[in-house]
């Protein structure tokens, strides 16, 4: 079935967008891995950001082929090691957020295809890494980030960026429970994301009253990463006028009108995932026009072929780092996606179910 691909008229055209979903297919492994550039390393989280990507520019089978790969590489304890390259185990340690978004992504492949059968196929792998992960979870709600392969120690120390993402992936897991009758799962998972809820509930109390919008105490120090601004908001952890008010604290920060936003809030280095992800989470919140204007901002990164550079440094004008990576490409896909609402899984990111706060 022939399915319309994103675009957004004066910014970027259907075939543009296309010829993005079939730069990011030419890099994928024979295995299905998606790495960040061709011979580099594969981890589980940007490997499912881009296949999302495949599944919106109508690249199903390789979508379907990178789907498989996470469901091959999985530990029976329901976790994937953090990084591989080229088959190659480089990192076996657990990074909790990583095991999560596995849910995300094959929630929104079933959103775009309507594909019954892939959902069930996937269920058992989806099952697996969200009670992996549910075990990260600390008595306060909040998710440890990792733990030690060889030992299962957890680091208790809980990340404001991952916890949001893992909110995401909670609620895409129990819509995937819910499709597939498994009634059990959603109400263990619904009381995890309940109890997330209110240890964001208590960070996100005094927004108006604290330096960077978040209360201390249950996660670690957000960094000057730009991820820990606007992850919140784009992961469905504060939705209300909390998360415009959030935006709102530190635009002039990050945001460099022209070029992009800032990785990191005091260097002069603008990313272009980071700035999709941020129009991902501005059309959330309605704000559709910043949303646009953000992607139009990285038009300068985009090579002919159709991929991305990572960043630039716009300081004395260099690409840095000197690759055109697949995840760059797919948020800069998914971003266009939702302004454009063009493909049937263009609301994942917009229409998170936020979960009561369990007290």
């Amino acid at each position: 079935m022939n399915r319309p691909l994103p675009e957004v008229p004066g910014l970027l055209d259907a075939q543009q967008v296309g010829a993005t979903g079939a730069a990011i297919a030419a890099m994928q492994e024979p295995s299905g891995a998606l790495p960040w550039f061709p011979g580099g390393k594969t981890d589980p989280w940007d490997h499912i950001e881009s296949a999302m990507a495949l599944s919106v520019t109508g690249f199903i089978d390789e979508a379907r082929a990178a789907y498989r790969w996470s469901a091959c590489t999985q530990r029976p304890d329901g976790s994937w090691p953090i990084e591989f390259q080229q088959g190659r185990v480089v990192d076996a340690n657990i990074d909790s957020n990583f095991c999560a978004y596995i849910a995300v992504g094959v929630w929104h492949h079933h959103l775009v295809t309507g594909d019954s059968g892939f959902l069930a196929a996937m269920w058992p792998t989806v099952r697996a890494a969200i009670d992996l992960v549910c075990r990260f979870q600390r008595d306060d709600g909040a998710f440890r980030w990792a733990a030690d392969a060889q030992t299962s120690a957890m680091f208790d120390e809980a990340l404001l960026t991952g916890n949001a993402s893992i909110g995401h992936s909670l609620d895409c897991a129990v819509q995937i429970a819910e499709a597939v009758a498994a009634d059990g799962c959603a109400t263990r998972w619904s009381a995890a994301q309940g109890r997330l809820a209110r240890a964001f509930s208590v960070a996100f109390s005094d927004v108006g009253g604290t330096a960077n919008g978040v209360v201390p105490g249950v996660f670690a120090e957000p960094s000057s990463h730009s991820m820990d601004w606007y992850y919140p908001v784009l992961g469905g952890a504060v939705r209300d006028e909390r998360a415009h008010a959030l935006i709102d604290r530190r635009w002039d920060e990050f945001v460099v009108e022209g070029k992009g936003i800032r990785c990191i809030d005091h260097r002069p280095w603008v990313t272009g995932a980071e700035t999709s992800e941020l129009a991902l989470a501005m059309e959330a919140l309605g704000r559709i026009d910043e949303a646009t204007t953000l992607i139009d901002d990285i038009g300068h990164l985009r090579d002919p072929d159709g991929s991305y550079w990572t960043g630039l440094v716009y300081a004395d004008g260099k690409r840095w780092p000197v690759e055109k990576s697949c995840w760059t490409s797919a948020a800069v896909v998914l971003a266009v996606d939702a302004i454009s609402r063009a493909s049937a899984g263009n609301g994942v990111f917009r229409d998170i179910r936020q979960a009561l706060p369990v007290r």
